[in-house]
């Protein structure tokens, strides 16, 4: 009976790895195969009987993203530089506000408390989408009201990132938020630790994991979004993001899919790079809020 328990077991844990890896090359491959594709002559490309490996490695299409003036005047250096600027700064403004919103909603009762969750939930669902020809409208008078240009400059675009990052990263950073015990807290205060005191040193550190979660999903939506960015901006060129200029590369005739490729593997560097660097923030946030026992 203990052979035939130890072979299930076996058999189990077998099967289980193998369904591991297979989910694992199911979305490995997809990447894989972009920067396969990015790093094969344009012969190579189109060829009726592709190789896994490529037969012959080139950065030509690398070298045509990173040189090439897909509009004039306008670089892939001119693209990162605005993906940046309203991506990183939408993340910011998006984790202190989520950070302020969800200990707001986690420590403190109010009224209509459960409603404010329950919008929030359902505002996630909503795609922006579906909202992109209001929201357009809204700030198009909004700006005229205000005396503001909000459309066909990154300002928009940027108030309208935060918005769509708010909503789950409110309720993601809540729910570290609700973890902490209160007991902390109220031992702090008792020792003469002040509000701040108490939340920069005693809530900050333990929710630090919880927010540098929220702040890359908040990055990935941000960094890859096209549809609000490519419909606020217009005709300013200058101002276009990474994931519209990708669309310069499907031409009338022909489409250029070794410069799509190469584009979109370094339109993925920033992304690993933010992964990285918070990660760092994750293990540290959560090795300074140990406590002794």
């Amino acid at each position: 009976m203990n052979n035939v328990h130890r072979l299930r077991r076996t058999a189990g844990r077998v099967g289980l790895f193998a369904a591991a890896l297979a989910v694992l090359l199911f979305a490995v491959f997809p990447v894989y195969w972009v920067l396969a594709t990015a790093l094969r002559p344009t012969g190579e490309i189109f060829t009726r009987e592709p190789t896994l490996l490529p037969r012959t490695i080139t950065f030509e299409h690398f070298e045509r993203v990173l040189s090439g003036v897909l509009i004039p005047g306008t670089s892939f250096w001119s693209f990162l530089t605005n993906s940046l600027i309203v991506t990183l700064g939408a993340v910011a403004v998006a984790a202190l506000l989520s950070l302020l919103a969800a200990v707001g909603v986690a420590r403190y009762r109010f009224r209509l408390r459960s409603v404010f969750i329950v919008l929030l939930l359902v505002i996630q669902m909503v795609p922006v989408e579906a909202l992109i020809i209001s929201l357009f409208i809204n700030f198009f008078h909004l700006g005229r009201t205000l005396d503001m240009e909000l459309v066909n400059n990154l300002a928009g675009v940027f108030v309208v990132y935060v918005a769509v990052s708010l909503p789950i990263t409110i309720l993601m950073v809540r729910n570290f938020v609700n973890a902490v015990p209160k007991d902390l807290e109220e031992a702090a205060a008792i020792d003469g630790a002040g509000s701040w005191t108490i939340f920069w040193r005693i809530l900050m550190p333990l929710v630090a994991p919880g927010l540098a979660a929220a702040s890359i999903f908040a990055f990935i939506t941000c960094w890859n979004e096209f549809v609000v960015a490519f419909t606020f901006l217009q005709n300013n060129t200058g101002a276009y993001t990474l994931p519209i200029s990708l669309q310069y590369y499907f031409g009338a005739v022909s489409i250029e899919w070794g410069s799509i490729m190469a584009a979109s593997t370094l339109l993925t560097v920033p992304v690993m790079v933010f992964f990285l660097f918070v990660q760092r923030r994750m293990v540290s946030g959560l090795t300074m809020g140990a406590v002794k026992g």
